[in-house]
């Protein structure tokens, strides 16, 4: 539906009254509040004031506590920290190959351990070379990589606190 003389007169009536774009379109039918927004835009009509902000709230201050009495309490408890799993990477040369030299990277295959040791950028750099178990490690570097499950961790962080718990009970007695 297009713009006849009378719904711009009434777009800019309903416009300088203040109601939106939105209930501007319903009473004009036929329109969306796009092509009211876009109306209004092309008529140069003025804009309205942006509605007003409510006051702000006086500050609070906050009153002084008092202060709690200093009583001898019983040392708090603080929870232990959980048990890490620390497996300590074994020390084991690269395997010497047939041919001589350790195994790069050109030279893994599926059998062997994928273990890194040394250093990258370092000309001695290799990798382990064993046979591999499970997996892309040996025996002793799986027992590394693979650390324990969720459970058993924290079957061994309960025990650790509770531990700390007796220790702690022992102490208060005294």
């Amino acid at each position: 539906m297009g713009w006849t003389d009378e719904r711009v007169a009434l777009l800019k009536k309903l416009w300088a009254e203040g109601l939106s774009a939105s209930q501007i379109a319903k009473l004009l039918t036929g329109v969306t509040r796009n092509a009211v927004i876009g109306k209004v835009h092309r008529l140069g009509l003025a804009g309205r004031a942006t509605p007003s902000r409510p006051a702000k709230r006086p500050v609070r201050v906050a009153r002084p506590r008092p202060a709690a009495p200093a009583s001898p309490a019983a040392p708090r408890l603080r929870p232990a920290a959980p048990a890490v799993y620390q497996a300590e990477a074994p020390v084991l040369e690269p395997l010497v190959l047939d041919t001589g030299a350790t195994a790069t990277v050109l030279t893994l295959n599926d059998r062997m351990c994928k273990w890194p040791i040394g250093d990258p950028a370092d000309n001695t750099f290799a990798f382990c070379g064993r046979a591999a178990c499970s997996g892309p490690y040996c025996a002793e570097h799986n027992r590394v990589a693979y650390q324990p499950s969720a459970q058993r961790k924290r079957r061994a962080a309960g025990e650790a606190g509770s531990e700390e718990l007796r220790r702690m009970l022992r102490y208060a007695s005294m």
